[in-house]
């Protein structure tokens, strides 16, 4: 039986569903009143033939928590523009509250732009949103895009949200070059995975689900790999941590997190440590130059 998603365009509207789904919980972490009808019957046949969907549930309303704080941090820091790169079907410019002067531009593929405008014409979003049609492998528009908003912008916050995954490492490193080229580019929210959580899924058979849109990005030391570029790490949230602050809990079957638990305890303190920070997202900064 052949993947559901067909390529990585699908992965928004299977994103777009549990955000759906979260925001019908009464703990929900979040709401989000638009993800229903942009995950339409398309996000739902996909979380439905997928065998992760309970896991991703949980890492959709994580990652989704924690990439608003990071955003409500940046502006309070004085950002007045969001570069949402791959922006998918995220609706953040109309749920959440931001300030009416702040200018949000959302990149992606046409037939993704066209599609949301197209859903949420009758609505109106909180800030100044702009959207562009862009592929942005095609590294001299993406240039000359970023070259546009830098001159229009006094500082940036790029969002990358479930983008760097399934990039392979030559082109991140390029728009991470690309970014750090554009001077007013402050910070920038992306996934994190840690060396072991990318072996895990490689074990879990987790690429035979994902293989019209597989994770290729795995650079080893992820925190070295941007560092290299111009970026450091201004904050880190990770999954397991963030479930236990928010009251979260991993939701797999009661006997599997036994287990955990119980093996957990067999572990040094550091081994431990390191388990509770197999994924989660970042928040980096430009450093002063590359250090390469």
């Amino acid at each position: 039986m052949g993947s559901p998603i067909k390529d990585v365009s699908d992965t928004a509207f299977w994103i777009a569903y549990h955000r759906k789904l979260e925001s019908e919980r009464s703990d929900a972490l979040f709401h989000d009143p638009f993800a229903a009808k942009l995950a339409g019957e398309r996000g739902k046949k996909i979380s439905e033939a997928m065998p992760t969907s309970r896991v991703v549930a949980w890492t959709v309303a994580l990652r989704t928590r924690i990439i608003d704080e990071f955003l409500q941090f940046a502006i309070a820091a004085g950002v007045d523009t969001i570069l949402s790169l791959g922006a998918g079907l995220d609706a953040r410019p109309y749920r959440m509250k931001l300030p009416a002067s702040l200018r949000w531009i959302e990149a992606d593929y046409p037939q993704i732009i066209e599609y949301k405008e197209t859903q949420l014409q009758a609505d109106e979003p909180h800030c100044r949103l702009e959207r562009v049609k862009i592929d942005l492998a095609d590294r001299d528009a993406r240039r000359q895009l970023f070259a546009r908003i830098n001159a229009e912008s006094h500082g940036i916050l790029v969002l990358t949200e479930g983008v760097v995954p399934y990039l392979d490492n030559n082109e991140v490193a390029s728009l991470a070059d690309d970014l750090f080229a554009t001077s007013h580019a402050r910070f920038w929210i992306l996934d994190y995975f840690s060396a072991e959580a990318q072996k895990y899924r490689r074990r879990r058979g987790f690429t035979r689900a994902m293989q019209n849109a597989p994770f290729k990005f795995d650079p080893g030391d992820w925190f070295d790999f941007f560092k290299r570029h111009g970026w450091q790490t201004k904050d880190i949230r990770y999954f397991a941590e963030e479930a236990e602050r928010l009251g979260r809990p991993f939701p797999g079957p009661l006997p599997l997190r036994l287990l955990m638990a119980a093996s957990r305890r067999l572990l040094s303190p550091e081994r431990q440590k390191a388990m509770g920070r197999f994924a989660g997202y970042a928040l980096l900064e430009r450093s002063g130059s590359l250090s390469r």
